[in-house]
């Protein structure tokens, strides 16, 4: 492949790579260097860095050693997304190449990412290269697979690379990761860029999704490889911060994408699993959870495992008395208010439970802005989701605690659409699960 291939929608002759960075300097003392010494000839490379609120010295640090180094300083974390749309916003570069601050490229990567875009079909709008894990033996991301309800997993991740099957070159991919790809500028900026609401996460698959249906393609550069220090940067969020923007984006990403002919038919079973996901969490992993599943309205037990069922004669008449009891008991509790945290009361205290509920208020609070980016989003349509995926089926893979047991009940089975079939899996067949 070369550089300057005039295969493409037009020749690649300046490249702007974006780098968003939040406390991470000892990170950066990895990539610069490395990005300073790619060499891609007839090509003018610029690297761009937004720093979102850093308070380790990232800003003053970068002006003093890497000098060339385009810096935005910006004063607050305005996440991933918004970060990366203000670089390319001030962009005039023919594409757009996206790297996470914790990685590490191989020499030929900027190389082999611009000769995969330069030298494909004009319809390509991106590409997205491998991320291998910091040795080097494993797979970060080579290919992505989405399921029904807009999240979205790394095929094999965490595998050993010997035991995995990377794309060919010039595969088709569903989305590019956000971590590793190049996009022409000017398809990046017709989509709308990253969808700034998102914050982080889940933002590439929903712009992969946005490119197909507007007519264009993603492709794959497997040997464009960067190194990853997996979830570095991640885990600073906390794990209900981070919770609250996988659960709230994956949900937007299906409701903003999906066509007129999909979205009704899918909608129940979308909107079935994220509120069967509150209630199982909410009654299974806080204290006195059990309670928010109780129905004062059904019979209560016996105390045996049995109902208790009123009827005639002596001892029937006492079942009766006991049973109008036990049922008045359970309709005084949930009726009146508690001013306090009485014993027995329900309490939040599970960060998955409280990203999910958080997830659900903020889907509500935003849900007009989100049907104004849907309206968008259809307007540009020019690939029905049918075309779209027979190319990539989609996926239902139980993760959280009683998917299992929805995903194979009757009345999921019920809701789902006929004649859309998708790739039942679980989650160890998906990606490697640790023990």
């Amino acid at each position: 492949m070369t550089a300057g291939s005039s295969a493409g929608r037009n020749r690649i002759d300046s490249v702007d790579v974006l780098v968003v960075s939040w406390n991470g300097r000892h990170h950066l003392e990895t990539l610069l260097p490395a990005l300073e010494a790619q060499q891609v000839p007839g090509v003018e490379v610029r690297v761009r860095l937004f720093d979102n609120g850093s308070t380790d010295g990232t800003v003053t640090w970068i002006r003093s050693n890497h000098p060339h180094v385009d810096v935005v300083a910006n004063p607050i974390n305005i996440g991933f997304s918004a970060a990366n749309n203000r670089l390319a916003e001030k962009s005039s570069a023919s594409a757009l190449v996206l790297v996470n601050n914790d990685t590490r490229p191989v020499p030929d990567w900027l190389a082999r990412l611009i000769g995969g875009l330069a030298d494909a079909p004009a319809d390509v709008a991106a590409v997205s290269g491998g991320i291998v894990n910091w040795k080097g033996d494993r797979l970060d991301f080579g290919r992505g697979v989405m399921t029904f309800d807009g999240h979205a997993f790394q095929l094999d991740y965490h595998r050993p690379l010997d035991a995995v099957e990377m794309p060919e070159e010039g595969c088709e991919l569903l989305f590019p990761c956000g971590g590793n790809m190049i996009v022409r500028r000017d398809s990046f900026l017709a989509a709308g860029g990253f969808d700034e609401s998102y914050f982080a996460y889940l933002e590439d698959v929903d712009l992969g999704w946005r490119l197909w249906s507007a007519g264009e393609r993603v492709l794959s550069a497997p040997g464009a490889v960067v190194h990853h220090r997996s979830m570095a940067t991640s885990k600073l969020l906390g794990n209900a911060n981070r919770g609250l923007l996988f659960e709230r984006n994956a949900y937007l990403t299906a409701f903003k994408n999906y066509d007129a002919e999909l979205w009704p038919q899918l909608m129940p079973v979308v909107q079935l699993t994220f509120i069967g996901r509150v209630q199982h969490l909410l009654a299974n992993r806080n204290p006195h959870g059990r309670e928010l599943a109780v129905d004062p309205y059904v019979a209560p037990m016996d105390g045996r495992g049995g109902a208790i069922s009123p009827g005639s004669g002596p001892r029937e008449a006492w079942e009766r008395l006991r049973y109008i009891v036990a049922l008045r008991t359970r309709l005084r509790r949930f009726a009146r208010p508690h001013s306090g945290l009485p014993a027995g009361v329900p309490a939040i205290v599970d960060d998955q439970t409280l990203a999910q509920v958080r997830a659900l208020s903020s889907i509500m609070r935003g849900l007009d802005d989100a049907a104004e980016r849907r309206r968008r989003i259809q307007a540009r349509r020019r690939r029905p989701d049918a075309e779209i995926f027979e190319r990539f089926p989609l996926y239902v893979v139980p993760t959280y605690p009683g998917d299992a047991e929805l995903f194979g009940s009757s009345g999921f089975e019920a809701m789902w659409p006929e004649g859309l079939t998708p790739v039942r899996c679980s989650l160890a067949e998906v990606m490697e699960v640790e023990q």
